[in-house]
């Protein structure tokens, strides 16, 4: 179950075009894809971070949420 603190969505932003989308994270998983729906670039994690909501994301995921070390 879902810690009642973490937030689920975030919104991403293309590091390429800019367009920005709020998504819903996954609850128990990282995504280490997204594609950009406006430029249709595919963004993965920068260096050091566990998922694409990690580093485009105005949310980390919600296992970084719970201190949780994240799908390495």
């Amino acid at each position: 179950m879902n810690d009642l603190n973490v937030t689920l969505e975030s919104k991403i932003t293309c590091s390429e075009c800019g367009h920005s989308t709020v998504e819903t994270m996954p609850s128990d998983a990282c995504q280490w894809f997204y594609e950009c729906a406006a430029c249709r670039t595919i963004l993965k994690p920068l260096p050091g971070d566990c998922c694409v909501f990690c580093s485009y994301g105005t949310v980390a995921c919600p296992p970084i949420q719970e201190g949780k070390s994240c799908c390495r």
